[in-house]
């Protein structure tokens, strides 16, 4: 099968959802490719780009003003034009989600646990912190403690500032010293492994074909090197900020979430250069095309091929 097939199928195939998420697509394209080159866009042409997804310009409008409604977005007025940004709340947001979704996965553990306790937060401060805490990866482990393995403290941090609860939320470090075998399946049970298993594995199956397709004589299109890497970013960042990234000691036999990131990992490097490509055509800003990646973007799963001119922001 081609690579222009294949991409096609991997469109109908989200265009077919009985509903189709503009939103979570239009912050996937925010995070993946305007956040890294300024971060700023007119609404004209990312209407141009999510057509290609068979979202409408309608569709596009009214997700955006939710996006700017809910905090992520903010907008400004050049004549009769708009142009959408992250506010810094939505940066500091995607910063957090862009070390996830991009970084490596840990590979070492040295067997302790960091703990928040939760008891001494109000009702509804302890579910944001559920909340919040969760995409970092922790889990609970009763109705008051969080736990992780191996969380990005500045992160934690970050999250903990943002909330407000610096002085109110505590925070230590524990180390399983009995009843290993207890210990890994409360943590199986806790992060509902088996099911985040089940979608790396449903990623893996739904992807492989496109990289397949990249070995064979059928060139690539930019436009089609762009519609791979947002879909390609869209589903594993649905899985992947569902996954703890605990260790290796803690996982089960046959966890499919090493292949599926280093099926993610390979195949974006292949379409990159070719998307951005797009995004030089496409993408504009009130001063003209997007400016070139930062730096940080070409670190993204453990270095990317430079697409062109590197901006140092």
């Amino acid at each position: 099968m081609s690579i222009q097939t294949t991409c096609q199928k991997l469109v109908d195939e989200f265009r077919s959802r009985p509903t189709l998420r503009a939103g979570s697509l239009i912050t996937t394209v925010f995070g993946d490719a305007i956040a890294p080159r300024g971060g700023t866009v007119w609404l004209g042409s990312l209407i141009k780009a999510m057509a290609e997804f068979g979202i409408s310009e309608r569709l596009v409008r009214t997700s955006v003003f939710r996006l700017t409604k809910d905090g992520w977005l903010q907008s400004q007025q050049v004549g009769r034009r708009s142009y959408y940004s992250l506010t810094s709340e939505g940066r500091e947001r995607f910063e957090q989600a862009t070390h996830r979704i991009y970084g490596e996965p840990a590979d070492h553990w040295d067997g302790e646990w960091c703990l928040l306790l939760l008891s001494g937060l109000e009702t509804a401060m302890k579910e944001s912190v559920r909340r919040e805490c969760g995409w970092l990866g922790f889990g609970p482990l009763s109705a008051n403690v969080l736990a992780h393995p191996a969380p990005d403290l500045v992160e934690l941090d970050v999250t903990m500032h943002r909330l407000g609860v610096e002085n109110s939320l505590v925070v230590m470090r524990g180390q399983t010293i009995r009843s290993e075998t207890a210990m890994r399946e409360l943590t199986h049970n806790c992060w509902a492994l088996d099911d985040i298993d089940a979608r790396y594995a449903d990623f893996v199956r739904r992807f492989r074909p496109v990289f397949t397709a990249l070995s064979g004589k059928t060139q690539m299109t930019d436009k089609a090197a762009f519609l791979i890497r947002t879909l390609l970013i869209q589903e594993y960042r649905k899985v992947l900020l569902r996954d703890p990234w605990l260790p290796a000691e803690l996982l089960p036999s046959g966890w499919h979430g090493a292949a599926a990131y280093q099926l993610c990992r390979n195949l974006y490097r292949a379409v990159n250069t070719q998307a951005d490509a797009y995004l030089d055509d496409v993408m504009e800003t009130a001063d003209g095309p997007l400016p070139p990646p930062s730096t940080a973007f070409l670190q993204r799963f453990g270095g990317l091929h430079e697409p062109g001119k590197v901006s140092n922001g």
